[in-house]
């Protein structure tokens, strides 16, 4: 049988510590995230009852706002105190700290964001399909119920806002669907509510993969089988947050990021194979055209969803856990509470970055979806070299539509690569100096959206939405008279950055992207390639008559 052992609050003597050989392997399961979490001081558990109605939820908005903003285990949730699963509640899992985000993505904590965003980018290109195990070597096997003796009233199952339609357990969940058509597996992460005892309803945004498999399924008037963990590994919720594509699992991204295949096992009253270290799954069965009305729900935009309406409805034929599971959850809120705005700037960052370096585009420096905008979906900033005319509009036009990108953002903004596009305040003042908006916004028009954009009224106008391209960039055509931006020089931030502390200096300096370069520009947009003549100079007519007398005389 696998126990847990103990996570303390911080502050108190760490009761477990695991192996230097531990330490550098792939994470595993959750309660091997929590350890690695703790011992970066970022875990505060709470021992006494709290209630799962509100409270929980509203403690982790308020820690999410705090500058050291902390995982919160929640040990027993307020009237379950005998419960016989002994579910406990962990909030506020990644929040906005980038370090748990790090170690989620099996990098270190102090990694860079732009680094960050880069390694994970590059992650993304290996896929390693998964490993299925014997029911006897899963945890989340350790105990089931079947059939009529489920009842999810056993579970403290929490409301999250005071108006929400009902109690939610899938949120920072991984719902597993199989595509009807090539039989793949797909993750994605959506919210569930209860419906019943053995019931709960699933929430789809259009276009989703879930949600194009029920249709399909439906189309041929046959159920579908469906599976949640609803007590999961972060890194499966980064994952099934993301748009892939159509005939790759997500397991195999997952995998690609660990390193190794991730451990599967095959389900009890379903075919669909079930993440081996969950802490708690349910399987189920939805049957043709079955829905029941949800919500409405606080939504990642800060605001509630759509009214009340009808949604798939699940009937649990299973449910399956580890010895006192850790239910995930995910609180969607205006930012920095909403659970997703910082996993999304790294995860949504670097699948757009990668769908644009399968595009082949050059000069891609950065990207960066801001956590601020809507949970992250809102925005997205590319930092470009720009290499030859009409670059940046490119960008911009591919960045908006890639599968990564395409849903909901509304904002899309190009800018040059000495343009950190982390630092809002850098991209604010490239929008300030180098976009003229007359010449440099565009508008695409019923792109990708959601239910859940509160901007498109009447609501009958969603989920069709449009997106904003700002060119950012200084002016490719004007590149070598543009005004030269005022520069430190390398030499100078070193020597600074040496003495930092001994002059008595707060914290650490800050980065610099841009210094002072004696580089000429070269444009070869402009003139040609002759000898002796400079791509991009404009000569004057003085000169050019000069020029054209003395090729006439033969000089």
């Amino acid at each position: 049988m696998n126990k847990m052992q103990r996570i303390t609050p911080i502050g108190l003597k760490q009761k477990f510590e695991p192996s230097a050989r531990a330490r550098k392997r792939p994470i595993q399961d959750l309660r091997e995230w929590l350890s690695r979490v703790e011992r970066i001081g970022e875990l505060v558990c709470i021992a006494k009852p709290v209630d799962r109605d509100e409270e929980m939820s509203a403690i982790s908005y308020l820690v999410a706002k705090q500058n050291r903003s902390p995982a919160v285990l929640f040990e027993c949730a307020k009237g379950f105190e005998k419960s016989p699963i002994g579910a406990r509640h962990l909030w506020n899992i990644l929040g906005p700290s980038l370090r748990r985000i790090a170690l989620t993505l099996e990098e270190p904590a102090e990694t860079p964001t732009v680094e960050l965003i880069r390694r994970t980018k590059d992650k993304l290109r290996r896929r390693i399909p998964p490993r299925e195990v014997a029911r006897s070597d899963a945890p989340v096997y350790e105990n089931s119920i079947i059939g009529k003796k489920i009842d999810l009233n056993q579970l403290p199952i929490p409301r999250h806002w005071p108006l929400d339609g009902g109690r939610y357990a899938g949120t920072g969940d991984a719902v597993i669907t199989r595509d009807p058509d090539t039989g793949y597996l797909n993750i994605g992460t959506y919210r569930m509510m209860q419906q019943g005892k053995a019931e709960v309803g699933l929430y789809l945004s259009p276009g989703k993969d879930a949600r194009l498999h029920i249709t399909r399924a439906w189309q041929r008037g046959k159920p579908i089988e469906v599976a949640a963990a609803w007590g999961i590994d972060p890194l499966f919720m980064l994952v099934g947050s993301q748009t892939f594509p159509k005939n790759v699992s997500e397991y195999e991204f997952a995998g690609g990021i660990k390193g190794q295949p991730i451990p599967v096992v095959r389900g009890t009253t379903t075919d669909l194979l079930l993440p081996a270290n969950a802490e708690l799954v349910i399987e189920g069965i939805i049957r043709p055209d079955s829905v029941k009305a949800e919500g409405p729900f606080g939504e990642f935009p800060g605001y509630y969803g759509r009214p009340e309406a009808g949604c798939p409805l699940v009937e649990v034929t299973a449910v399956h856990h580890r010895t006192n599971p850790i239910l995930t959850n995910a609180l969607m809120a205006d930012y920095p509470s909403c659970e997703q705005s910082g996993f999304f700037a790294v995860i949504r960052s670097a699948k757009i970055w990668d769908d644009l370096d399968k595009l082949g585009i050059p000069g891609i420096k950065g990207v960066y979806s801001h956590p601020a905008a809507a949970g992250g979906f809102g925005m997205t900033v590319i930092s470009i070299e720009q290499r030859h005319a009409g670059h940046a509009a490119q960008v911009l036009a591919l960045a908006a539509q890639v599968p990564g990108g395409a849903y909901y953002t509304k904002w899309i903004i190009a800018v040059d690569d000495d343009i950190d596009p982390t630092d809002m305040d850098q991209v604010i003042w490239a929008m300030a100096s180098r976009c003229n908006p007359i010449e440099d916004i565009d508008i695409l028009r019923n792109t990708w959206s959601t239910w859940l954009d509160p901007t498109q009224n009447p609501p009958e106008k969603r989920p069709y939405g449009s997106k904003a391209l700002i060119n950012a960039c200084k002016e490719h055509r004007h590149l070598p008279v543009f005004s030269k931006r005022t520069a430190l020089r390398k030499k100078v931030y070193d020597d600074i950055a040496g003495r930092w502390s001994t002059l008595g200096l707060p914290g650490r300096i800050p980065a610099v992207r841009a210094f002072e370069s004696d580089a000429k520009v070269t444009y070869h947009e402009i003139g040609s390639f002759e000898p002796g003549h400079q791509s991009g100079r404009q000569e004057t007519t003085d000169r050019r008559l000069k020029r054209s007398r003395k090729e006439r005389s033969g000089l």
